[in-house]
């Protein structure tokens, strides 16, 4: 085999389509362009979100608070999961992804208080709910912030 033996595919490629060349391709005079208007002219273009010199959706919907775009957010999990391990065990990030309870944890860990919990365990969390600290604590088990 030499390189100038080489060819693509059957059927991997195919010809362009010459635009104003002609009535008989289908696509001649105006180019599939249309006539006049701005999408017509060269180098015409809308940007994205443009709306005609209407008020655009962005700026007509009301925005309210505030909205931190450098926030890490937590993975949260509920109490109820935590019956999965056995007693006296120590449960973070890392055990929960081994069980296959999460995926990933990015930023840390939040428990949450759904459910109840039947096991004495310590957990190593970034942050607790109030109530889900009580639970684990009632159980027998430790809730340490790291």
């Amino acid at each position: 085999m030499k390189l100038s033996e080489l060819s693509p595919v059957e059927g991997s490629t195919q010809v362009g389509k010459r635009k104003g060349r002609g009535i008989g391709s289908g696509n001649g005079k105006t180019g599939g362009r249309g006539h006049k208007g701005q999408k017509a002219r060269s180098g015409g273009k809308v940007r994205a979100g443009f709306e005609g010199g209407q008020m655009p959706l962005a700026r007509r919907v009301p925005k309210r608070g505030f909205h931190n775009v450098y926030a890490k957010p937590l993975t949260a999990i509920n109490v109820a999961v935590l019956n999965r391990f056995e007693d006296g065990a120590v449960v973070d990030a890392a055990a929960l992804i081994e069980k296959g309870i999460i995926h990933a944890c990015p930023y840390g860990l939040k428990v949450l208080s759904n459910g109840t919990l039947t096991k004495k365990l310590t957990v190593n969390a970034a942050a607790f709910s109030e109530s889900a600290k009580e639970k684990i604590e009632q159980a027998g088990g430790k809730a340490q912030v790291v």
